[in-house]
Parts: structure tokens; C-alpha cells; sequence
């Protein structure tokens, strides 16, 4: 019996490991990419220095896609905190519009809500 007892748990151990081992572990670095509103060389500057935070390892604005890409560190920071970070400063991202009092203090070069204010 106790043999019976010592090969079901050995089993049950082994079952274990192997289902642990076959999981896919979370990725602790994410790339990726989101739509971020902006006009300029300065916004590229604001938006690329809201992230230097913990567990942003890289950030890249792209004037003409409109695309932030980013490789950030998720057991550090999450991807909603980064939305929260660009729009802090003044810029919309396809999760989150800037509070209008912050993108009203942008300079006018940066106003990228108002199509009739600049064309870059």
C-alpha cells in the first residue's frame, strides 16, 4: 500500500512539473506600439520624457504615424500607466485625451487638436 501511495504522489508531482514547464510564462519585457496625437520636434521631446520612468527601458514617438513605440518592463509598469503618462503632458493617445487645461498650455507649434493651426 504505502508503495501504491509513494508511486501516486511521485506521479502527481511529476504531472505537476510537466504542466509548469509546458506554460507559457508572461513576458517580463513587452514591446508595443499606440497611437499618440502630436505636431513637433518638442512634442516628440514631451512625449519620449514622459516615459522616462521606472520600467520604461525605450520610447520612440514617430511624427508622421503618430505611433509611440515602447519597451517596458510589466512587472513594473503597466501599459495603461503609460497612456496615463503621455496624456499628463498634454498629448492624446488612443486610450486617453490629455486634460484640455494641460494641452491648452501647450505651445502653439504643439496644438495638434485644431487642424487650422498648424499644418506640419
Amino acid at each position: 500500500m504505502k508503495s501504491l501511495v509513494y508511486s501516486f504522489l511521485l506521479f502527481s508531482f511529476l504531472f505537476v512539473v510537466e504542466v509548469n514547464a509546458q506554460s507559457p510564462k508572461p513576458k517580463k519585457v513587452q514591446t508595443i506600439e499606440f497611437e499618440v496625437h502630436g505636431a513637433c520636434g518638442m512634442c516628440k521631446d514631451r512625449i519620449e520624457s514622459a516615459l522616462d520612468y521606472k520600467g520604461v527601458k525605450f520610447a520612440e514617438w514617430n511624427k508622421s504615424t503618430q505611433m509611440l513605440k515602447v519597451v517596458f518592463n510589466t512587472k513594473k509598469i503597466q501599459e495603461q500607466k503609460l497612456h496615463e503618462l503621455v496624456a499628463k503632458v498634454g498629448h492624446d493617445t488612443s486610450k486617453i485625451k490629455a486634460k484640455d487645461e494641460v494641452y491648452n498650455e501647450l505651445p502653439d507649434c504643439c496644438l495638434y487638436r485644431d487642424e487650422n493651426v498648424h499644418t506640419h
